[in-house]
């Protein structure tokens, strides 16, 4: 047999006879294979290539054409997703028929109606499909699971809607629709939609998007419509979708160098930490494997074993434990991932078949060997150079110290601060993240060190804290990596978590409305003054006892509709800005209280601006612009005034003021301090006035702090409690000798779990606190790149306290508790007479 074979064996057997270290290694070793297993399964089952979902989007149609709005200019580009649009009022597109759409497609071709909006019953909106599915050409598009599919004057519903056959659905201003039959969507099992061959469908308004909402049609050609007929069908106003074009697409360009070399940095960066983390939580169970094997391989050793023998055996069992791992972690994962994607889509999202991304799983399968092997190095290297004589004997081995490492790693640490400060200027966090790798390191490298300084200081503390101390300091080969974990992990969550909520407060910060948080506006579009007159009736009758503040348009001699607007800069970067047009109603509504300074001001004819860094010598600088008049520049006296809330800017304009400009006002808005009850209908009762209507309500900035940073601390405190244990774990065996001459001379049992709950509080706080140090200054780097928007915008820093406070305590209080409540029997100890 082999040296190889036989040291697997022997690894097999250890782990076999310590199962309870081997599923602690195994969990430590799993645990990232099994969450990133699993979400990359998840992401290719609930990705839906235009492959898979061809039927879904032509059903048996060769193409499918939507109608683009009138006045609307399309410019498709390859692969059938881009599109833009530029508006024109003097070209108009027509509105064209199935006749007209057949034409154009050439001759033999057949088209059917596939038109996609809304139905309004009440206050509620549900997605529709007009076409009829018994047409051979929607086959696939939909699959039918009870009832039938429906005819004139039906529909079938999708699962999520909760409707069933014989249920009536009740559009506004139509005939009642029968529900006859339940068809699902192959992808989408959350989509609520009801599909029928003659809906009434909602006015879309500004809802149009060739993938969303539209007239369309399904189209059976005689020959593919390939991207070569793209642009004429444009030119006539058509959006596109073949059968050809998505199974051949064109090339896809290159990603750019700047953009390959930051995802390759990226990538890298966090296979690097992750791997660093996962070593560094399994080293202290290996070695606790070592402690316990230090006899054996001794007895090997002294029957002829060489030092690559030894080296061979311990990194059998990093092979042995991290290879069950993988396989086992790869295979959970794989499984939660395809299970959990049905669950998922349920609640919202596509489902694809199920697929497994299996280069990418490998990868990481082969990322968790490697680490169950790098984590069984140090415990090997040790293992071969152990003395067989002081073993046998019974003496622990000296420690030995590498001068050289507390040098090297501070000139890491020192080199990967420098590149931190040059790459915070950089656009993309993924620098700082890179350059964190190094700073790790070089910290890892320093542990040692840094536990061999604290030994000083403990001769201040209570006896059990002491000897806990001590024994970690004296025996720091074993402390140190156990705390580099606890540093590594609580860095990573530190520097997330600083990063992170840096970019949510200047999110908040930089949210600004011209209106204050509960005002209700009510704009109308181009419209006469008899039809404004009715629709200022009816907001009153629909609103009453609700104060109503005016609103003004500024038109030209032409009656051309102007907007007056300026420039301003708002949390460092540049926001456009619509001034407003009104009176003291309305200045009142704006500020939230009676300002006499504003209100004299305004009343004087000068424009009251609530965006200081807009006014400048007392003029404000206005450009008038129109989509049929040439424009205009204008500079008004203006005041600075408060506005109602922080998040506020804009400014108002007296009608004196404009109309001294040349224009002329007309009452177009509507304001009041009014939130419209859930569900309210008051959009749809002034629709019915005039469809050029717009209803919106201020609510302010609604974004919470993202929750999965707890989610972050959850995990962190998983893996660290877990570490500490298992470093807790090992030093409770080597400090046997110290914990039965305690009990001999009569320590109580208390006092011995102090002693070991000691060495999880000193592992535990040493590295959080270095974990803090490096996390912090990670985590502020990180902020600049994520939080500004050009050389000229500061960066928002703000540290979650809370967070970062329960990053660094919490975790060294929950292992202390667990290493408090961990059974300690007294230690039989055998001695010599």
């Amino acid at each position: 047999m082999s040296a190889t074979a036989a040291a697997l064996r022997i690894a097999r057997r250890t782990a076999w006879r310590s199962r309870g270290r081997s599923a602690l290694i195994m969990v430590m070793i799993g645990l990232p294979v099994l969450v990133i297993t699993a979400v990359l399964t998840l992401t290719e089952t609930m990705t839906v290539t235009s492959t898979e979902g061809l039927a879904a989007e032509l059903g048996a149609a060769d193409a499918r054409l939507v109608q683009v709005p009138e006045g609307t200019v399309l410019h498709q580009q390859p692969g059938g997703a881009n599109w833009s649009t530029g508006g024109d009022t003097a070209a108009t597109t027509p509105r064209r028929g199935a006749a007209e759409v057949a034409a154009l497609l050439g001759p033999g071709a057949r088209v059917i109606p596939f038109s996609t909006g809304v139905l309004r019953i009440g206050a509620e909106r549900i997605d529709a499909t007009e076409t009829d599915l018994r047409d051979p050409l929607t086959r696939g598009t939909l699959t039918l699971s009870e009832g039938r599919f429906p005819s004139a004057g039906e529909v079938a519903a999708t699962p999520a809607s909760g409707l069933r056959p014989g249920d009536l659905l009740r559009p506004d201003g139509a005939a009642p629709l029968k529900v006859v039959g339940v068809a699902e969507h192959p992808h989408r099992p959350s989509l609520r939609m009801v599909v029928g061959p003659d809906l009434p469908l909602a006015p879309l308004d500004d809802m149009w998007s060739p993938l969303g909402y539209g007239a369309g049609w399904l189209a059976d050609t005689a020959r593919p419509v390939s991207w070569a007929d793209v642009p004429t069908l444009n030119a006539a106003g058509m959006f596109v979708t073949s059968r050809t074009m998505l199974t051949s697409p064109p090339t896809a360009p290159t990603r750019g160098s700047a953009a390959e070399v930051q995802y390759t940095v990226g990538i890298g960066a966090m296979v690097i930490m992750v791997g660093l983390e996962v070593v560094l939580l399994a080293g202290p169970a290996f070695a606790v494997g070592l402690r316990r094997r230090r006899r054996e391989l001794a007895e090997i050793a002294a029957q002829g074993g060489s030092a690559a023998h030894l080296r061979t055996i311990v990194l059998a069992d990093g092979l042995i434990l991290g290879g069950a791992a993988t396989v086992v972690a790869a295979a959970l994962g794989i499984a939660a991932g395809t299970l959990s994607a049905p669950v998922l889509a349920r609640w919202g999202g596509w489902l694809g078949p199920p697929d497994i991304p299996w280069p990418p799983i490998a990868c990481v399968a082969a990322l968790g060997l490697f680490a169950g092997l790098a984590a069984a190095v140090a415990p090997a290297v040790q293992a071969a150079r152990q003395n067989t004589a002081t073993v046998l004997a019974g003496r622990a081995p000296a420690a030995a110290d590498r001068p050289g490492w507390p040098l090297a790693g501070a000139t890491l640490v020192l080199a990967g601060l420098g590149a931190t400060v040059v790459a915070r200027r950089q656009t993309a966090p993924v620098w700082v993240l890179g350059c964190a790798v190094p700073v790790l390191f070089g910290l890892v490298m320093m542990t040692p060190w840094l536990v061999g300084r604290t030994g000083g200081p403990a001769a201040r503390l209570r006896l059990p804290l002491r000897v806990a101390v001590r024994d970690a300091v004296r025996n720091r080969t074993r402390t140190a990596s156990a705390v580099a974990a606890v540093m590594a992990v609580t860095a990573t969550v530190v520097a997330v978590g600083i990063g992170t909520h840096s970019e949510y407060i200047d999110r908040r910060d930089a949210y600004t409305s011209a209106r204050p948080t509960g005002m209700l506006a009510i704009w109308a579009g181009p419209i006469g003054d008899p039809a404004w007159n009715r629709l200022r009736a009816e907001t009153v009758l629909r609103l009453p006892g609700v104060p109503l503040a005016s609103g003004y348009q500024a038109r030209d001699a032409q009656g051309r509709r102007y907007a007056l607007r300026y420039t301003t800069r708002w949390n460092g970067t540049r926001t456009r800005r619509t001034a407003a047009i009104g009176d003291q109603a309305l200045l009142r509504l704006l500020q939230g209280r009676h300002d006499p300074q504003a209100a004299a001001a305004l009343a004087s004819g000068r424009a009251v601006v609530f965006d200081a860094a807009a006014v400048r010598d007392g003029r404000l600088t206005l450009r008038a612009s129109s989509t049929s008049g040439p424009p205009r520049t204008l500079e008004v006296p203006a005041v600075t005034a408060t506005p109602a809330d922080a998040h506020q800017g804009g400014a108002l304009l007296p009608r004196a003021l404009v109309e001294q400009a040349g224009f002329s006002t007309a009452e177009r808005q509507l304001y009041a301090m009014h939130r419209p009850p859930a569900g309210s209908a008051l959009w749809r009762d002034l629709a019915r006035v005039t469809s050029r209507v717009t209803v919106a309500s201020e609510e302010g900035y609604r974004n919470v702090p993202d929750p999965g940073l707890w989610g972050w601390l959850v995990g962190a405190s998983i893996l660290v409690v877990g570490g500490t244990l298992a470093a807790t774990r090992l030093a409770a065996a080597d400090m046997r000798p110290e914990r039965a001459a305690m009990a001999a001379i009569g320590a109580p049992p208390g006092t011995l779990r102090m002693v070991v709950a000691g060495q999880a509080l000193y592992i535990s706080v040493l590295g959080a606190l270095v974990g803090l140090a490096a996390g912090t200054v990670t985590g502020v780097a990180l902020s600049r790149p994520m939080t500004t928007h050009g050389a000229a915008d500061p960066a928002t820093i703000a540290i979650p306290w809370p967070f970062v406070i329960a990053a660094v305590a919490g975790p060294p209080i929950l292992a202390t508790v667990a290493a408090l409540i961990t059974r300690t029997r007294p230690p039989l100890t055998r001695r010599l007479l």
